[in-house]
C-alpha cells in the first residue's frame, strides 16, 4: 500500500491479545492469494514474514503455496529471529528485552518449500539490516507499475459558523423593527 497514514492508523489499533495465539501461515497465504487473485498487476507477490511454525489455521502452508503458485502469485518467505544457538531439534533462541532467552522455532524447511512452489525465494533475517537488505532485494526483483487512487475525507466546518450567523442576521432583522433599529 502507499496509504501510509491508513496503515499507521491500523497499526495503532493493534493490541496484544486481540487474536488467539498461534501462527496460521497457510491461512495467511490463502487469504493473501484470494485478495491478489483478481489483481491486474504484472507482478503479484506475497511477502510472508514469520517468526514461527504453522501451528494454527485450517489450511496447510504447502497446499496454500501450491494454490498461490497456480494463480501466478510468488511468495517470498522471510524467517525472522536472532539465532543464538541450535539444539538437537533445531530450536532457535532469541533474547527478550529483559535479557532472558526465548525459544523461537522456525520451520525453515517448510518456508523454503513454500517459496519454491510459488516461484519465490526464502530468506533468513537475523537483524534489522538483514531485513532491510531482503526487502531491497525483493523490491529489485518485483516491479509493477500501478495507478494509485487517493481519497481524502474532509469535514465541513462551515455549518458551525453558518447557524450562528443566521441567528445574528435574524436577530438584526427583528431588532430593526423595534426602537433599537438604529444604534448610534
Amino acid at each position: 500500500t502507499l496509504d501510509y497514514d491508513m496503515l499507521r492508523g491500523l497499526l495503532e489499533q493493534v493490541e496484544i491479545g486481540m487474536i488467539e495465539d498461534g501462527t496460521a501461515i497457510g491461512m495467511a497465504i490463502a487469504t493473501s492469494a484470494a485478495r491478489l487473485e483478481k489483481s491486474e498487476a504484472t507482478s503479484r507477490v506475497i511477502i510472508l514474514l514469520t517468526d514461527g511454525v504453522n501451528n494454527a489455521g485450517q489450511i496447510d502452508p504447502i497446499t496454500a503455496a501450491k494454490a498461490a503458485g497456480a494463480l501466478g502469485i510468488k511468495i517470498y518467505a522471510v524467517g525472522v529471529g536472532i539465532p543464538l544457538g541450535d539444539s538437537i531439534f533445531g530450536t532457535r533462541y532469541a533474547r527478550n528485552p529483559d535479557g532472558s532467552y526465548q525459544r523461537t522455532k522456525i520451520d525453515e524447511e517448510t518456508l523454503t518449500k513454500v517459496a519454491q512452489l510459488s516461484g519465490g525465494e526464502y530468506f533468513r533475517a537475523v537483524d534489522t539490516e538483514a531485513l532491510e537488505r531482503i526487502y531491497d532485494h525483493i523490491r529489485k526483483l518485483e516491479k509493477s507499475r500501478f495507478e494509485v487512487k487517493e481519497y481524502r475525507r474532509y469535514d465541513e466546518l462551515a455549518g458551525r459558523l453558518i447557524w450562528p450567523a443566521l441567528l445574528i442576521l435574524a436577530l438584526q432583522a427583528f431588532l430593526s423593527c423595534t426602537w433599537l433599529r438604529k444604534i448610534p
